[in-house]
């Protein structure tokens, strides 16, 4: 199974599975869908006025990936990434709910913010299409949420994510399938007033070709090419035929729509509103779609993963530039921190998703600095909380942003936050990490050993090295008392 990777999105109208095998062939990577899972389960559907998912719309969700967990029972946790989005983000019951579903499927699940959804459904999209010199404009109409992104080559130059999906629409405006000329010109009208939002920048930017992708652009490109409405593509002309068509019957009619799926039928109405406010407001002409879309952005990230090419990293080189970070330091904290957890927890391979938090948050922990040295570490935490961050998810950011709060100062106000003692132990090897290297000099040798049972923390240290070090020796005695403080021992021994 090592060269095959699966992706699964959790979106709100659908659920899919992707399986895909890469292929490298003279430097170019190629992933061929091998694969693909799809159900409709309306979760957005399942969305109350107080943005609670209802039991109904969770056990849907339960029975479905509880299939796609048999199909990926064979495969490495690393080789599998699960994404969730608009409705996984707003309702409110989501941390009550994550925990069954990650067992349902099997696998870690990942609640991505929608300037992340975006990145991944662009190089998901620009993945299918031929090489081009030209800028992109992306449109992804999901059943909760609508991601635009203008993009050249592999590199996504704006992104957006609107609170407006095909699903919700539909709900909103036609929830009782009926429609009219008013309820299209009030659904279309609300539409535009969220685009306006980003319809200045966008313009000016600019683009020379537009694509749309999910299950809305495709079902429209189809019905308006097989039914005659439009010759090429997605056109404003014919998206206002199919419209008056629609408003003439009262309501979608699949069989008298060639080209739709009936499953898409029930949504059709939000989504051609919302895909006509975008024709409207930014004046397409012309939109074709494009094969990929999230799922195949998550393959080709997961593949970049696999390959040592992880865009996480990249994003935190990125940071540390942006914040003018010390990068020796952070090497110096990193290395240090690395090694003081592989000691404390021996098993911690490469793979390991904490020592991946570790390492990031090693580098990013003095960001914080370019706002103030008083506090830095709280300014950090909160721009790593608050920022997007490409390549993260909600749980890798709020990882990350804790270690970073809780490498220095009092250990209270993190202890609601830490989750496992694997993460105590994390947070251990960062402080002594920061406490060792805060001379800003080269750390060869580590001076001390460090060893955890329990709630016990011992730490040796030589007696002759401790008293050529006394900021070093009244640190780590300072530590002693934090560390009782949240419940645990903490001794320094000298030897």
């Amino acid at each position: 199974m090592e060269h095959l990777l699966a992706a699964v999105d959790l979106g709100s109208n659908s659920f899919r599975l992707a399986i895909g095998r890469v292929h490298d062939e003279n430097g170019v990577r190629q992933i061929y869908q091998i694969d693909r899972l799809k159900e409709t389960v309306r979760l957005a559907a399942g969305l109350n006025e107080n943005k609670v998912l209802s039991d109904d719309a969770i056990e849907r969700a339960l029975e479905i990936l509880k299939r796609f967990g048999e199909r990926l029972q064979s495969f490495h946790p690393d080789r599998v990434r699960a994404v969730a989005t608009n409705t996984f983000r707003v309702a409110r019951n989501t941390p009550d709910i994550i925990g069954r579903a990650e067992a349902a499927l099997g696998f870690p699940i990942e609640v991505i913010a929608g300037r992340e959804e975006a990145r991944l459904i662009y190089t998901g999209v620009n993945h299918t299409l031929p090489a081009s010199p030209d800028k992109r404009l992306v449109i992804d109409i999901g059943g909760g949420s609508t991601e635009v992104i203008i993009g050249k080559a592999d590199e996504p130059l704006m992104m957006s994510s609107l609170y407006m999906g095909c699903v919700t629409y539909t709900r909103k405006f036609f929830p009782d399938g009926t429609v009219d000329e008013h309820s299209m010109r009030v659904a279309q009208m609300s539409a535009q007033r969220e685009i306006e939002v980003i319809t200045k920048p966008y313009k000016k930017l600019g683009w020379q070709e537009a694509y749309g992708s999910s299950g809305t652009a495709k079902a429209l490109q189809a019905i308006l090419t097989e039914g005659g409405f439009s010759r090429r593509g997605i056109t404003a002309a014919g998206l206002a035929k199919l419209k008056s068509k629609i408003i003439k019957a009262g309501r979608v009619i699949p069989d008298q729509l060639p080209g739709i799926k009936y499953e898409r039928a029930d949504v059709l109405a939000g989504g051609l509103a919302i895909m006509s406010a975008f024709f409207d407001e930014l004046g397409i002409e012309v939109m074709h779609t494009g094969d990929g879309a999230l799922r195949l952005g998550v393959l080709v990230d997961l593949a970049g993963r696999s390959q040592s090419q992880d865009r996480r990293d990249e994003t935190v080189k990125v940071f540390m530039k942006r914040y003018h970070v010390d990068s020796r330091q952070a090497s110096r904290v990193r290395r240090t921190a690395l090694r003081l957890y592989d000691s404390l927890k021996p098993s911690a391979g490469q793979w390991d998703d904490l020592r991946h938090a570790l390492a990031w948050a090693s580098g990013l922990h003095e960001v914080g600095m370019s706002i103030s040295s008083n506090g830095y570490h709280k300014h950090g935490a909160y721009i790593l909380t608050n920022a997007d961050m490409p390549g993260f998810s909600k749980v890798d950011q709020t990882t990350v942003a804790m270690l970073v709060l809780a490498h220095t100062g009092k250990l209270g106000k993190i202890q609601s936050l830490v989750k496992s003692q694997d993460q105590w132990r994390a947070v251990l090897a960062l402080r002594l990490a920061a406490l060792l290297c805060r001379r800003r000099e080269e750390v060869e040798a580590l001076a001390l050993t460090v060893s955890v049972k329990d709630a016990s923390i011992v730490t040796k240290v030589s007696h002759d090295w401790l008293a050529k070090h006394p900021l070093t020796d009244f640190s780590l005695h300072a530590e002693e008392s934090e560390w009782r403080k949240v419940g645990m021992q903490f001794d320094v021994i000298t030897v």
